[in-house]
């Protein structure tokens, strides 16, 4: 019985040996093989082909529009403009009032289209007013309504102010 019970756990080392040996052998074959390179390759291209077309997807954000814009100073009677500055973007603009260029009330812009991209629209515009009722009226039309006015009344130098951004409700 004890010879039974040493066959029967009796293990055969050299067999499993040779048997990984060989399993190691077909993996590094394996690995060598340029069927691995093709497959790599295959993987790497349909990861990129996922992934431009991903990033072509249309975004949820709103895209960029063109608007119609138009800047207005005006006066009471009897007011003087001495100057309006108007901005877009980055790029300024100062009409000065003088002999050679007068400046009269009502002063316009005429409309512009400006591509919502630029954000930041200002005008502003002081003037000389002549007595305690006179109004220094500044308006920003966007897309043909008015988009803000800014009122000034008094006597003397009043100074006028609009500032838009198309990025703030």
């Amino acid at each position: 019985m004890e010879n039974f019970h040493k066959s029967y756990f009796y293990i055969n080392k050299k067999l499993i040996f040779e048997t990984l040996k060989n399993l190691f052998g077909e993996m590094k074959q394996f690995y060598n093989s340029k069927s691995l390179l093709r497959l790599s390759f295959l993987f790497v291209l349909l990861f990129s082909v996922i992934t431009v077309i991903n990033s072509c997807k249309k975004d949820d954000d709103e895209e960029f529009q063109d608007h119609v814009v138009q800047f207005e100073v005006k006066t009471t009677a009897g007011g003087n403009i001495i100057s309006v500055v108007t901005q877009v973007g980055t790029a300024q603009n100062t009409i000065y009032n003088t002999p050679q260029s007068p400046v009269t009330s009502p002063w316009t812009s005429g409309e512009f289209f400006v591509n919502s991209s630029q954000a930041q629209l200002n005008l502003d515009a002081n003037a000389s007013m002549p007595d305690d009722n006179s109004e220094l009226t500044i308006t920003l039309y966007i897309d043909g309504e008015v988009a803000r006015t800014v009122k000034k009344k008094g006597k003397g130098v009043l100074v006028a102010s609009i500032d838009y951004s198309f990025l703030e409700p």
